[in-house]
């Protein structure tokens, strides 16, 4: 972000040590939520044996310096009191992830969503951004550490950033479009996700209509459900079960799930039953990779403590505003002006404006009201 795209106001953040500036929250995960709050309350249930608990969910953690891998070459922090997280869900097929689909050496990102989260940690944003949209794709160090670079390009899928470069790239990608400087990253993967859910003991969810679609292994009737990690799994990554067939309408589907996760978290006394608690950490915590400041038990515990207000209905959560691409359907374009009404709002720390999405096609497919958690 430049000097001049900067809001008046607005000053670089000096952060401390390990991220100590801004503890706030993620989006609980959408699903990070279960994994930092049950991490913290196993070191508040931890007593003589924290010991243990730091050893054993330390090792769990995946850590990525995201800091040492961009260097300076990214957007100054607005020291507004938010905080900026970038979600994304992991697609590799490899390991125990073979079964949804052929291993072809290269992971991409299934799912990404930026979490803004507000000052006071009261609230929060969350814009979706879709794996199909073509974009302008900066240079990234290759993933494999060969001091190669990729050059990015023009009209590339945004869910390639994160094949080629890994996590850094992934990040400086999202930078690069919306000027803003992510200040945690959060990843889970099909099969840890899966874990999380059956752990957690189902979700439940209600459907308007059938949900059938043997490429994601789901088949839900139209009524009530408690879903399984499998099914859990399959509804998340549907695209040809409800609405056009695409990734839009997918991304309308996790939405809703992601509420009723949040809402069913909520409601579980994780606190009255140490054993849940400890194999929800447990599994949280092996179900993620993380940027360098939130790798350990203390830090996501911390990071976790300042986020814990955040309900559903705290969430206000959209699609980045696109167009189908006229040239081939199955891909959509960033929509510049509304999604710098978008940028712009989070940067300055406000609500995202009703106008940046009436024009874009993320928000109104017809798969947005298949899935409640009434």
């Amino acid at each position: 972000m430049t000097d001049e795209s900067r809001p008046a106001d607005a000053k670089p953040k000096h952060r401390g040590k390990r991220g100590r500036r801004r503890k706030p929250r993620s989006t609980r995960k959408k699903a990070l939520v279960i994994s930092a709050w049950t991490a913290a309350g196993v070191v508040v249930l931890g007593g003589t044996g924290l010991g243990y608990v730091y050893f054993k969910l330390n090792g769990n953690i995946k850590g990525v310096d995201i800091n040492a891998a961009l260097g300076t070459d990214r957007p100054l922090d607005v020291d507004n009191g938010s905080q900026d997280i970038l979600v994304l869900g992991s697609d590799s097929r490899s390991g125990d992830n073979a079964k949804y689909g052929k291993d072809e050496g290269a992971a991409r990102s299934d799912t990404a969503m930026i979490v803004h989260v507000y000052k006071g940690h009261k609230k929060a944003s969350v814009v979706s951004i879709p794996r199909d949209t073509l974009i302008t794709r900066p240079e990234c160090a290759a993933k494999n550490g060969d001091g190669k670079t990729d050059p990015g390009g023009e009209r590339q899928m945004f869910n390639t950033a994160y094949e080629v470069g890994g996590p850094a790239c992934a990040v400086k990608t999202v930078e690069k479009m919306s000027g803003i400087r992510m200040d945690h990253y959060v990843e889970v993967d099909f099969t840890g996700f899966k874990k999380l859910i059956d752990t957690l003991g189902g979700v439940e969810i209600a459907t308007k209509q059938p949900i059938k679609d043997k490429d994601s292994h789901l088949d839900l009737p139209a009524g009530d459900h408690k879903l399984n990690g499998e099914q859990a799994l399959g509804l998340v990554r549907t695209r040809h079960g409800v609405g056009d067939g695409s990734d839009l309408g997918r991304i309308q589907l996790q939405q809703a799930f992601i509420k009723a996760l949040i809402n069913q978290v909520k409601d579980v006394d994780l606190f009255g039953n140490p054993k849940k608690l400890w194999d929800l950490a447990d599994a949280s915590t092996k179900a993620i990779t993380t940027d360098s400041d939130l790798d350990t038990v203390k830090d996501l515990a911390g990071f976790a403590n300042g986020l814990k207000g955040i309900g559903a209905g705290d969430m206000k959560m959209v699609t980045m505003p696109v167009q189908y691409d006229p040239a081939d359907r199955n891909r959509v374009l960033p929509l510049e002006e509304a999604g710098r009404q978008v940028w712009d709002a989070l940067r300055a720390d406000k609500p995202i404006p009703k106008s940046a999405t009436e024009k874009s096609a993320g928000d109104k497919g017809a798969a947005g009201k298949v899935v409640t958690s009434e």
